[in-house]
């Protein structure tokens, strides 16, 4: 299904029928595709929505940049669209940003909230700058391969990388389905992003960080500091995966979010 919210719209897919809704929300530069097992696995016992973000998947390319907000708006108008008043997030990466944008936003509207390998801090100077430089570039020459091939070598681990180059190939598949356009306009939201230090103490929802033993670019110590940052935070690592769980350790992660929505 397809849901307006200003200039963009927003592609829908909307599985099972249980009492409660989750809302799978992808990381950067991919779409919902990358959640499809999980999608196969919790329908059974609530309603998925997996939406692609704007500018990506089969969402329309919006102007940027894609500010945090406005991408949590669009989960707003999504829930809306659905009729359902609240519901529980998983964010992946980028897909954590704007849980954690929602959660400021509209937090009478969420029950729970997950953060699968990403981070509560906002960017580094540093780091910004080169989220704008590779935006610059992917407009320069109407291109994504440079994103694609940096986000790569910064997000497989290590044991994917020696037994599993399927995965390599299946993340740079749904990545190329992009359109450089959005994703230079969301690596410019990203650079803009607050941090969420400051509301994390307030989230007294359940609250799940899953990390990845193996995640080249959040090291064990800032998962656990990010689950410590919120009063019932808790955090799993999945050994053996980088940073798209989703892909590496479809089955377990999962299982891990199946716990995670039926636990009282």
């Amino acid at each position: 299904m397809l849901v307006s919210n200003g200039d963009v719209r927003i592609d829908v897919e909307v599985s099972g029928d249980g009492g409660d809704t989750v809302v799978l929300i992808h990381g950067f530069p991919l779409s919902r595709e990358i959640w499809n097992a999980q999608v196969r696995a919790l329908s059974g016992h609530v309603r998925v929505v997996a939406m692609d973000l704007r500018g990506m998947g089969a969402s329309s390319v919006g102007d940027g940049p894609y500010l945090m907000e406005s991408l949590a708006g669009d989960v707003a108008a999504v829930l809306d669209a659905l009729a359902v008043e609240r519901a529980s997030l998983v964010g992946h990466s980028l897909g954590g940003y704007v849980a954690l944008a929602f959660a400021r936003m509209y937090v009478e509207r969420l029950d729970r909230l997950a953060l699968v390998c990403s981070r509560i801090a906002a960017d580094s100077p540093e780091r910004a700058m080169h989220r704008r430089e590779l935006a610059d570039d992917a407009e320069r020459n109407a291109s994504s391969e440079r994103i694609i091939t940096e986000m790569l070598d910064a997000t497989l681990g290590a044991t994917t990388r020696a037994q599993r180059p399927e995965i390599a190939e299946k993340f740079r598949k749904i990545a190329e389905q992009n359109d450089p356009r959005g994703l230079a306009a969301m690596l410019r939201g990203m650079a803009l992003r607050d941090g969420a230090q400051d509301i994390a103490g307030d989230l007294t929802m359940p609250i799940l960080v899953v990390a990845g033993a193996q995640d080249p670019g959040i090291p064990a110590g800032e998962a656990a500091w990010t689950a410590a940052a919120f009063p019932s935070g808790k955090l799993v690592t999945l050994e053996g995966s980088g940073h798209v769980p989703m892909l590496e350790k479809p089955d377990e992660l999962s299982a891990v979010l199946a716990d995670w929505l039926t636990t009282k």
